[in-house]
């Protein structure tokens, strides 16, 4: 007892204590752009700013592209700026470029770049479209005008109520007036203003991998850290809760069903990690991340579709098969008919639907733990990483496995109903149909993000 309650200490002071590390408050796969577009003298310039996440980051220093006059000039070549309706040109004046600290020991980049664009009169219309990393996920903002505030503080400080929904602005057109005074660029941010963004502090999971000094007790309590948060990322949205707990009840699952259910989203998940690293690592250059994540929600919606249509096709089927029989035998004969198909087992529960339902729990590899090998490799601990997964996924395994205990459990008070009788024989139907509807809903929201 007293082992356990040193153990539930140390987890907590794991879990509370501060560490340096800051993830990207919009996420690890992020590629956010900002654009002012001002006017000194009779000169327009663009102050553009480039805010890249932890895996963008860490997937340009793998292709040796982190390079500030090489992104200066891919920035101005994909800021098409028209005036008078004539395109022109912008050219990079100057850049500031920093590295602010990341999840998991991983940099994000920050670059400011000065664009200076043409000479106008006292007033002239344009039109501004920004092309720039137009595949990638993140906050697009452009404001026109010196003076005018911007939303995330030019990429320094994200609204909290946006997170979820960032702004999309790419186009801009309005009218511009030239000012009093000379042709004054504006000026770049500098020192530990343009290293220290807004970040989110990170206590989590891929805070262990940084750690400085592994002794054999830090990395025991982190696996226990790493199982735990693995465990409370199943409980997050997503993952098929709700599916686990719907087929199990309506197949009338077992324990040991349940448990093969959490083995499948272990393994399913720890491949998903590893095949999204190599992707990461390999194929940067035709392939990003998080253009993939789409498809997998795509993908896992429908397995969970294929599941239920097929539970549902045999609930039919053995509904209008015990209904025919139903005249040819006694009550006495159909009780042991009945006994008979619950010691066979339910043919809902075949290997290939019990590993559809947990594929489809386990395809969507967590970002974060992405993040820690991304993290594993960059600091050459690849053991510890790889463990540290491996640890997640179980986490999240038994929670998964958890959810359909209390499933399987809670089933048992129908244990004493008949199944073959009113209107209760429907409920295995019902479930099955909870778990195409569930499925049908999961693709419908999936759709728009791979078209």
């Amino acid at each position: 007892m007293r082992r356990t309650l040193v153990l539930l200490a140390l987890l907590a002071v794991a879990l509370a204590a501060p560490l340096d590390a800051a993830a990207h408050p919009l996420g690890n796969f992020t590629v956010n752009r900002f654009s002012r577009i001002e006017v000194s003298g009779h000169r327009l310039y663009v102050r553009y700013v480039l805010d890249l996440a932890e895996i963008p980051s860490f997937q340009a220093r793998q292709a040796g592209q982190i390079d500030a006059g090489s992104y200066a000039r891919r920035i101005a070549h994909g800021a098409k700026l028209t005036v008078g309706g004539r395109s022109a040109r912008l050219v990079p004046l100057r850049h500031a470029i920093a590295f602010p600290a990341g999840a998991g020991g991983l940099q994000t980049t920050r670059l400011e770049v000065i664009l200076a664009g043409p000479r106008i009169g006292r007033a002239g219309r344009i039109s501004y479209h920004d092309t720039n990393y137009a595949n990638r996920i993140g906050w697009k903002e452009i404001v026109v005008g010196a003076r005018t505030p911007s939303r995330s503080d030019e990429l320094r400080a994200y609204p909290k109520e946006l997170l979820h929904s960032p702004l999309d602005v790419t186009r801009v057109a309005a009218t511009v007036h030239s000012t009093p005074g000379p042709e004054a660029a504006p000026a770049l941010t500098r020192g530990a203003a343009l290293q220290a963004p807004d970040r989110v502090a990170d206590h989590g999971f891929a805070s262990l991998i940084s750690k400085d000094r592994l002794s054999v007790g830090f990395v025991l309590l982190s696996l226990c850290v790493a199982f735990f948060w693995g465990a409370a990322h199943a409980l997050s949205p997503g993952h098929g809760k709700s599916i686990v707990a719907a087929y199990l009840v309506g197949a009338r699952g077992t324990p040991r069903h349940a448990v093969l259910l959490g083995l499948t989203v272990t393994v399913t998940h720890t491949i998903g990690v590893f095949a999204l690293g190599l992707v990461t690592l390999s194929l940067s250059k035709f392939l990003v991340p998080d253009q993939l994540y789409p498809w997998l929600n795509l993908v896992s919606a429908l397995l969970v579709v294929t599941v239920g249509v097929s539970v549902l096709r045999w609930r039919v089927r053995e509904w209008r098969g015990s209904a025919s029989h139903h005249h040819h035998h006694h009550a006495h004969d159909g009780d042991h008919r009945h006994a008979h198909d619950h010691d066979a087992g339910d043919p809902a529960l075949s290997l290939r639907r019990l590993l559809g339902v947990g594929i489809s729990g386990g395809i969507i590899p967590c970002p974060t733990a992405l993040v820690v090998l991304l993290a594993a490799i960059s600091l050459h601990r690849v053991g510890y990483g790889l463990v540290l997964i491996l640890a997640f996924s179980l986490g999240l395994a038994s929670a998964m496995s958890g959810i359909g205990l209390i499933a399987v459990t809670a089933k048992r008070v129908f244990n004493r109903v008949d199944f073959d009788r009113g209107t209760v024989r429907l409920l295995p139907a019902l479930s099955a149909l909870v778990v195409l509807g569930l499925g049908l809903t999961m693709t419908i929201r999936a759709i728009p993000g791979v078209t």
